[in-house]
Order: C-alpha cells, then sequence, then structure tokens
C-alpha cells in the first residue's frame, strides 16, 4: 500500500506523463520530490562555507586575438527566456518590453549576436530557453530576423515544468478556475535537463560546438565576449561562473563561496540562508562578490555529467513556498521544487570564477532599472550593447504608483535626464512628461496629489 508521499509523487508523475512532459525532467522531479518530503530546504549554513575574496580578474586576463576567435568560433548563446514579467504586470515575455529606439531586449540581444558574428566571422548559434508562456510571442517576433538561426539548430528550445504541490500533502495542487497555475517552472536550473532530454546538447556536439555561454534574458550586459570564450577555453575548466564586486545596493543577490568540506565552489541565494545568517549573506564586507547568473560550461563535459548521473545532476533543492494563484494571497498554498542553474558551479571539479566588470550585469527586474536603461546614463551603440556613460544613480520609484509597467509609462512619457543625477527618489505621484534634468540627490515628497516634475 502507498504511503501519502509515495501516492502524492505518483499522481505528480502521472500528471506529467499525460502532459507531455519529458522523461529526463520527470526523474529530475522525482529527485527534487524526495528531497522535499524529507524535509530537506536547501539552507547553507555560514559556517558551512568560507566567503570567495579573490577570484581572477577578466580586466588581468591577456588572450591573444586568434585565440578568442577560435574559442567564439565553438561558442552557443543560450538566453534563459521563460519569465513574464509578472511583477510588472506583463503577461507577455519580459523580453519583449521595448527598452531602448523602439527595440526590446529581444532585438537588442540579436543585435549583439549578429554584430559578434560579423566581427569575429563566426556562426554563434543564438538559442532562447522559452517556457510554454513565452515561447509562442518570442518566436512571432524572432520571425522578423529570417536570417538568425544556424543551420538546422532551432532558435529555441523548451523549459519544462512541473506540478505545483499541495503544502499540506505534497500532491498536485488542482485549480479549477485556472488550471495552468497548477504548473510552474522548475526554476532556470532545468537548462541542463531541457538540453539534454531534448537532444539539443547533442546536436550541438555533433555540429562543432563546445562552449556555451548562459545569461538572462534580461540581462542586456551579457553581450557575447570573445576575450572570455578564449579565457574559458584555454583554462580547460568544464564550467565557470562571472561574479561582480557587490555594492550596498547587491545585498539581496546570491553569491559564491568555497565549502569546507571539500573546498567546491558553490552558490548560495537568499532561499537558502537561514534567518540567523542572514546578517552575513546581506554583508558585503564579508561576500564581496555577487553571483551575475552569466555562465560558461564545456558541453561536452555537461554531457559526459549527464551520462554519468542519469540525467539527474543533483543540484541542491530550493522549496519555496507560494499561493496556486500569485495574485491571490489566500489560495491554496503551495510548494514549488526549484534548482538554481548557479548551483551546477559545485557539480563540477575544477569550477571557477571570474570577476567581470559591472557592465557585464544590466538586468532589468522593476521599474527603477527601466528608468536607468532608457535615460541618457546609457548609450546604445552599434553592438547592441548599452553602456554607461557617467556614474549610475540610485533610482527608486514608489512601487504604489510606478511598480505596474502600466503605470509607470503612463506617468514617465519623458524620462528625465539623470546624467548628473546621485540618487531619484520618488516617494508620491509625479508625472514625468516634458525633458527635465535630476541633479544630485533628488526626494519628491508624497503631496496627496499629482506631482509634475520639470
Amino acid at each position: 500500500m502507498l504511503g501519502m508521499s509515495d501516492h502524492g509523487l505518483s499522481l505528480c508523475v502521472d500528471k506529467m506523463l499525460a502532459a507531455g512532459v519529458d522523461a529526463a525532467a520527470i526523474e529530475v522531479f522525482r529527485h527534487f520530490y524526495r528531497l522535499c518530503e524529507r524535509g530537506e530546504t536547501g539552507i547553507i549554513a555560514e559556517d558551512s562555507i568560507r566567503p570567495l575574496t579573490d577570484p581572477p580578474r577578466l580586466a588581468d586576463v591577456e588572450v591573444a586575438d586568434e585565440t578568442a576567435r577560435a574559442a567564439l568560433a565553438q561558442t552557443v548563446i543560450i538566453k534563459l527566456n521563460g519569465g513574464l514579467g509578472t511583477s510588472m504586470g506583463l503577461e507577455a515575455s519580459k523580453t519583449l518590453l521595448p527598452v531602448r529606439d523602439g527595440k526590446n531586449f529581444l532585438d537588442l540581444i540579436v543585435d549583439q549576436v549578429r554584430h559578434a558574428r560579423d566581427t569575429y566571422g563566426v556562426r554563434l548559434p543564438l538559442l532562447f530557453m522559452d517556457s510554454f508562456r513565452t515561447r509562442d510571442d518570442t518566436l512571432a517576433h524572432l520571425a522578423r530576423y529570417p536570417d538568425l538561426a544556424v543551420g538546422s539548430l532551432p532558435l529555441d528550445f523548451l523549459q519544462n515544468r512541473e506540478p505545483k504541490l499541495r503544502a499540506d500533502d505534497l500532491s498536485p495542487v488542482e485549480w479549477p478556475a485556472d488550471p495552468s497555475l497548477e504548473w510552474c517552472p522548475p526554476g532556470h536550473g532545468d537548462v541542463y535537463t531541457a538540453l539534454w532530454g531534448s537532444g539539443l546538447l547533442d546536436d550541438l556536439l555533433e555540429q562543432g560546438f563546445r562552449y556555451a555561454s548562459v545569461a538572462n534574458g534580461d540581462n542586456l550586459g551579457a553581450a557575447p565576449d570573445a576575450r572570455l570564450a578564449g579565457w574559458f577555453a584555454a583554462s580547460g575548466a568544464p564550467y565557470a561562473a562571472e561574479v561582480c564586486t557587490r555594492t550596498p545596493n547587491d545585498r539581496k543577490g546570491g553569491h559564491l563561496a568555497l565549502r569546507r568540506s571539500d573546498g567546491r565552489l558553490i552558490l548560495r541565494d537568499s532561499a537558502q540562508t537561514a534567518p540567523e545568517d542572514e546578517r552575513f549573506f546581506t554583508d558585503e564586507t564579508v561576500h564581496p562578490y555577487f553571483h551575475a547568473n552569466n555562465l560558461w560550461f564545456d558541453l561536452e563535459q555537461v554531457r559526459a555529467a549527464m551520462v554519468e548521473r542519469r540525467g539527474v545532476l543533483g543540484l541542491p533543492l530550493i522549496r519555496n513556498a507560494k499561493t496556486v494563484d500569485p495574485s491571490d494571497p489566500t489560495s491554496t498554498p503551495v510548494i514549488q521544487l526549484e534548482y538554481a542553474m548557479g548551483a551546477a558551479i559545485e557539480v563540477f571539479a575544477g569550477a571557477l570564477a571570474i570577476a567581470v566588470g559591472r557592465d557585464r550585469f544590466l538586468p532589468v527586474k522593476t521599474t527603477n532599472e527601466l528608468m536607468l536603461l532608457r535615460s541618457d546614463v546609457f548609450s546604445l551603440g552599434e553592438d547592441g550593447r548599452l553602456l554607461a556613460t557617467t556614474a549610475i544613480p540610485e533610482v527608486d520609484l514608489a512601487p504604489r504608483y510606478y511598480k505596474l509597467l502600466e503605470d509607470f509609462d503612463a506617468r514617465v512619457t519623458v524620462v528625465p535626464s539623470l546624467r548628473r543625477a546621485t540618487s531619484l527618489v520618488v516617494r508620491g505621484d509625479w508625472l514625468f512628461d516634458a525633458p527635465a534634468e535630476v541633479v544630485g540627490e533628488v526626494v519628491l515628497p508624497e503631496t496627496g496629489q499629482v506631482g509634475r516634475y520639470r
């Protein structure tokens, strides 16, 4: 007779099979389900790690031009594109969000890849890991670039999905009001399973590609980089992660550390930090580098690990407690089993970290960053890259008025000049509808009525 958890797992597997989920993804889900039922949380204690304090720096790396070109010729660019940008009220792929000069993230990524292809004379495939929610809109937009695909390679591959689990008994949740909410992605750590299960990993190797450069689709700083490719290829490492120097504004992001038990690099996210260790996690003087979520890995060595482990890399579990309808806090409590792409660094002996400039980390998580990227703080080059023209100021827009893109666009019709700004803090309902300049530190208070910044 099946126990409660066995019954719950059986129901989940049946649901995944009925939905056509790949067999490799189901095996990975089994692994994480068993971790969850045993009560594992993925917590990494501060006393079990040592801070990463002195990684090699890209600024100090010397790579011959031919070495860089040869490495880039064997590289594939992969962008994680499964998110909808729901935190900003979006219902389509976040990368469709307009950024500059009428171009969205997808357009600028394409510009970056085309420029690298032309500059170095390489094939440089561009692949998007889409989710079932972002695939159609993404491919429809990319259809305007008929020359983008390389040979027989597709433009995307599909991220897997898994059932959300009822928090009370770990059975698959049912939500007839919107059955699509019964499913969730397993996190961007699914990139390895999705490449393996789809057969795309083998296809890339057969077509002569050896290295992958992987980054979030909303990070326009992670452009193709031949010097980084050359450094990684010459290192012989199976895996490398880009890190950036932390500032007080980077206290929430995950960081790399050295595990005391075996000296391996590991990733610790905020969800893997115990409350009593939070003060260490957020202290940039203790952990001076944050994980940029820009990764490099050797396709051959990843394939060997997948074969050896039968498709299950065994990454640390992230147990994410939510409600089945994220917009309704009274809906059924659920558990989402997630795992981070960057956590794979602990799987590979000899994995490396490299410190890169802040120009390789330009994500857009809120409308604060969107205002910055649309402002004169950045210039848009012919290579599709956004480069800071001055020190980047702090922007803090009141979520009540600016969190949703619709509200932001209605209130910020003309982005003010921020080149001479130190910080812009908007606490009230202010309209930016005419050319204006922010100088130094500016705080716009709550006034009880709409203000105009001129």
